[in-house]
């Protein structure tokens, strides 16, 4: 084959990604792409300290997928979150229980969540008390889902003001060390938290 009939590799662009309004669009990043539409789908982690320079949000890892692309300027909407594990692992100590809580819910505006909560003791606890904390966690996270739209969800859920109501509505039911919403996942995103960007 001769080199004129050989493809030419299609030139690349630089594009500049931007987190979602719950996180002022603010810029995580640069990837590059042949094409915008190569570009779509496309997801990229980032910590949370990273878009508000707080060294006390390190351990918070954040999932953004690329929805829309403007010239050189790619729009994401929030996807998953997680804790870091060396981080979870100081959370449980020897003596002590810990709750775990999985939780499907839906946000004001219609966009489906998973939510996982960790709670653990001060001392451990028995099974109908981790039955009892599982229930008031549950209640809290579908109550702040029926408030909130899907921004204001994410904002508290990966702020840590979920965890604080959970912590003062829970130890009320068995002392606790902490708790934290661990783990998060968008199952369904209504179209127009993306059609407003």
């Amino acid at each position: 084959m001769s080199q004129a009939s050989r493809k030419r590799p299609a030139a690349k662009a630089t594009f500049k990604l931007l987190a979602p309004s719950a996180f002022g669009f603010s810029e995580i990043g640069q990837t590059i792409a042949s094409t915008p539409d190569h570009l779509k789908g496309r997801t990229v982690w980032t910590s949370l300290y990273s878009l508000t320079n707080d060294p006390a949000q390190q351990h918070i890892k954040l999932l953004f997928q690329v929805v829309k692309v403007e010239g050189d300027t790619a729009y994401t909407v929030f996807k998953a979150h997680d804790l870091a594990r060396d981080y979870l692992r100081s959370l449980v100590r020897r003596g002590s229980s810990k709750v775990d809580g999985i939780f499907d819910v839906y946000t004001k505006d219609g966009c489906k969540l998973r939510v996982m909560v960790l709670a653990t003791t001060l001392k451990r606890a028995q099974t109908s008390q981790e039955r009892a904390l599982r229930k008031v966690m549950g209640q809290v996270v579908r109550d702040k889902a029926q408030q909130l739209d899907f921004d204001g969800f994410v904002q508290e859920m990966v702020l840590s003001k979920i965890a604080s109501d959970i912590f003062n509505a829970a130890k009320k039911v068995y002392p606790l060390r902490k708790v934290e919403v661990r783990k998060s996942k968008v199952l369904e995103l209504a179209p127009h938290v993306v059609s407003k960007l």
